[in-house]
Parts: C-alpha cells; sequence; structure tokens
C-alpha cells in the first residue's frame, strides 16, 4: 500500500465510521477500486485507522470520560453487549458475508428502512433529546438493533442511530449514543485485529501507516462535529437516498 491508497482510506474511514451509510462497506468498494488485496498487511492498515477513528471520539467528548458520566458509560456497556456476544462467537460466519453484493444489497434495504422510519417519525416530539437520560431500558433495545451491523453494508452507525429514534431518542441524541457505542465496539475489534495480526506490523509502511491515521483521526473529528449539526436542521432522508442510490449503482458495477 502507498501513501495515495493510504490518504484515500483514511479519509474514507474517517468519513463514513459515524455516518449510516456503512464505513466497511465503503472500504470494501475502495479497496477493489483501488486494486488492494484483503491480505493481512492491509487488514493491520484497517485496524490503524479504526483507532484514529476511536481517538477521534476521545477528542470530541473527552469530557464525557470522567466519573461523572459513569452511568452513561453502563448503560454504553450494556449496550456493547449483543453484538459483542454475537460477534465473538459468530466470527467466521460473518465474514464469509463480506462480498460486494451484500454490501449493495445492505445498502439499498438499510436506505429503505431510513425512509420508511422518518416518514413515520414526521412530527414526532422525541422523549429523550440529551444522551445524557438515554435509560438502561433504551439502550439494550440499541444494543439489540446494532446486532444488525454485522451483516457488511448494514452500518454500525445507522443500525444504532435507527434502534435510538425508534426507542424514542431524538435525531442528535442517537447519533451521540452512536458515538459513543462505537468505543467498545471498535476497541474490540481492533484489539482483536491486532492480536491476530500484530506480526504484521513490524514489515509495515510506517509511513503510509502515519498517513492513514492521521488522515482518519482529522476526518472523523470533523465529520462528527459536521454532523451534529447537519442533524440540527435537517433528517437523515439524504443518507436514505444516498444509500439507495449507491447500492444500485454497485449491483449496476457487478
Amino acid at each position: 500500500m502507498d501513501n495515495i491508497q493510504a490518504l484515500i482510506l483514511g479519509a474514507i474511514e474517517g468519513l463514513t465510521e459515524f455516518l449510516p451509510i456503512s464505513s466497511t462497506g465503503h472500504l470494501i468498494v475502495a479497496s477493489e477500486w483501488l486494486g488492494l488485496e484483503q491480505n493481512v498487511a492491509n487488514a493491520a492498515f484497517e485496524v490503524i485507522i479504526q483507532l484514529a477513528a476511536i481517538m477521534a471520539v476521545v477528542a470530541n467528548y473527552r469530557e464525557k470520560f470522567t466519573f461523572k458520566y459513569f452511568d452513561l458509560w453502563v448503560k454504553v456497556a450494556i449496550a456493547f453487549v449483543p453484538i459483542g456476544a454475537i460477534g465473538f462467537m459468530f466470527s467466521d460466519q460473518i465474514k464469509t458475508l463480506f462480498t460486494v453484493k451484500t454490501v449493495a444489497i445492505m445498502f439499498i434495504v438499510g436506505g429503505i428502512i431510513f425512509l420508511v422510519v422518518e416518514y413515520f417519525q414526521k412530527g414526532r416530539v422525541a422523549g429523550t433529546t440529551s444522551v445524557d437520560d438515554v435509560t438502561y431500558k433504551q439502550a439494550a433495545w440499541i444494543g439489540f438493533a446494532q446486532i444488525f451491523a454485522l451483516i457488511p453494508g448494514t452500518s454500525r452507525a445507522g443500525s444504532t442511530i435507527i434502534g435510538a429514534m425508534l426507542v424514542g431518542l431524538s435525531r442528535k441524541a442517537s447519533a451521540e449514543f452512536s458515538f459513543l457505542l462505537a468505543m467498545p465496539v471498535m476497541v474490540a475489534a481492533s484489539g482483536y485485529d491486532f492480536l491476530k495480526h500484530y506480526k504484521e506490523f513490524t514489515d509495515a509502511n510506517l509511513v503510509a501507516l502515519g498517513v492513514g491515521f492521521v488522515t482518519a483521526f482529522v476526518v472523523a473529528y470533523l465529520a462528527m462535529k459536521l454532523f451534529i449539526r447537519f442533524l440540527e436542521h435537517f433528517t437523515f432522508v439524504a443518507f436514505g437516498i444516498y444509500r439507495i442510490l449507491f447500492g444500485i449503482l454497485l449491483l449496476l458495477l457487478i
């Protein structure tokens, strides 16, 4: 992997990780477009750019990482349990689903779900407008919704945001809880991948790793801020339409 490829993939990871458009799906498509094989060296690179996205969450929400918000992190932990358990037990089976066709289909399905949910959310007044006020019951339901993110192309952010809106969270609170929930999910996934591929870092292109890390961090940091501002004025309809169009384009290309 050269520095330009690292820059492109880092930017894609940073931009898509916290938006409801599937970072995994975009990385799979981008890797094929760039002619990169799904080998252990590139898997090691993905660990690095995911770590950068994790650090972007910490940078954006550093005030939440205190004992004052211990109760909030308990709820995040509760929401993490379902995907953590299912992902651990069926990791090998899940990897067999990673194809461009699966990604394309799930892009379309997810887009339709967003449009349907937004249609029925018209005029609704959210009962929970702050991420600090999420209940244990809501956290548990969001956690179950996140299980669908194990299907490539579904989007972890998308499944958690939809789940959060369906249990009464506002769009902004849904997005912010999704950001925080990304922490344990990505730490677990990246940690597992690191243990599997740690030997690859000794032979890796350190400059490319650095380029990918910095790019992913900066883009993810800015993307989260702009996403929250966007949700203060707009709905998720645009993301639903984008997912459908992108999915159709993928199906046509393959």
